[in-house]
């Protein structure tokens, strides 16, 4: 069917109407039978004028990945596994990283755990340390104040002027 023949029969040019045919897949929110259950899904009123060039990227639930591998494992036949490949659009690396998820994952939960408290992380041992060290600069800086009023107190007493701190560096 041409362009005229399909913007003739819809009033809406080919470009703006669904490109999704009888069988195809189409991607959620699309538009044909899987995505409306089935039904046919009504033309949009007023065209998209802005079309996307790229799209983001894709991401998997834990569900889904796990519901795929169980499919591919169980095929048996030749073409069997490019088959359902083609039907999800995925790619072979990614049945390859998935199973690696698989068996990372598996290997974690099978390593023995540390039984009691766990221990603090990396960063609240390093706020402890901090604080401790604090609040030993902190007493030092009492203990120094202590000491310097002692010193007032004594050369009041004795009526011997302070030397100026600024005359002393220079000689």
């Amino acid at each position: 069917m041409s362009n005229k023949q399909m913007m003739d029969r819809t009033g809406d040019p080919p470009v703006a109407r669904g490109s999704t045919e009888e069988g195809e897949r189409s991607e959620p929110g699309g538009v044909g039978p899987r995505a409306t259950g089935g039904r046919a899904a009504p033309p949009p009123s007023q065209p998209e004028l802005e079309l996307r060039t790229t799209r983001g990227r894709r991401t998997f639930t834990a569900e889904y990945k796990a519901a795929i591998l169980r499919e591919a494992d169980g095929c048996v036949e030749s073409g069997q596994v490019g088959a359902l490949l083609r039907r999800e659009s995925l790619y072979s690396s990614h049945l390859v990283q998935w199973r690696r998820q698989r068996e990372n994952a598996e290997q974690q939960a099978l390593e023995p755990r540390k039984r009691g408290r766990k221990g603090k992380s990396a960063e609240a041992k390093r706020i402890v340390q901090l604080e401790r060290e604090n609040a030993k600069l902190e007493e030092e800086l009492r203990k120094a104040k202590v000491i310097i009023e002692f010193q007032k107190k004594v050369r009041a007493l004795l009526d011997t002027p302070m030397p100026d701190p600024l005359d002393a560096g220079d000689q």
